[in-house]
């Protein structure tokens, strides 16, 4: 089986506008996709998406780094890589956002990649990536579902 990268496309009823303020912002990421988010979407800046209650204990906490932010195209960041870590190609994965228009609407563009580079064993590497791909497929689809909600609302 391949682990090199995850990739999905998904047509969206929303300007690229308003899809790259659904991928970017921390009050919109918390509506589709972690518990809390904390970043500036700005090149460069560091910041955490928190998977559970942030109070507990028990939440994840995953750092990550924008590596692009070119509005309302392209959003990327880098993110699962160790603590104290510059997040750079082989230390990390990145995630892309390409938002292209169409119609009246948004096509856009998901990957992740990075899995094999990380160095990791064959059977962490596969955890990994199967974890991944559950997580973007539950995830995305909600992204799709709150920015078609905005359009709607507006």
């Amino acid at each position: 089986m391949e682990h090199g990268s995850i990739e999905r496309e998904l047509h969206i009823e929303a300007t690229p506008e308003v899809v790259y303020e659904v991928i970017s912002s921390p009050e919109h990421l918390r509506e589709w996709w972690p518990d809390d988010a904390e970043l500036e979407p700005v090149l460069g800046a560091a910041g955490t998406v928190t998977f559970g209650d942030p109070t507990s204990g028990e939440a994840k906490v995953e750092a990550l780094t924008v590596v692009e932010a070119d509005p309302p195209r392209r959003f990327a960041f880098r993110w699962v890589y160790d603590d104290g870590a510059l997040p750079a190609p082989g230390n990390s994965l990145l995630v892309t956002f390409d938002l292209v228009a169409d119609g009246d609407g948004t096509l856009l563009r998901f990957t992740e990649t990075g899995f094999r580079e990380r160095g990791w064993e064959a059977a962490v590497l596969e955890e990994v990536y199967r974890d991944h791909v559950r997580g973007w497929d539950h995830f995305l689809p909600r992204l799709v579902s709150h920015a078609d909600g905005l359009v709607a609302r507006s």
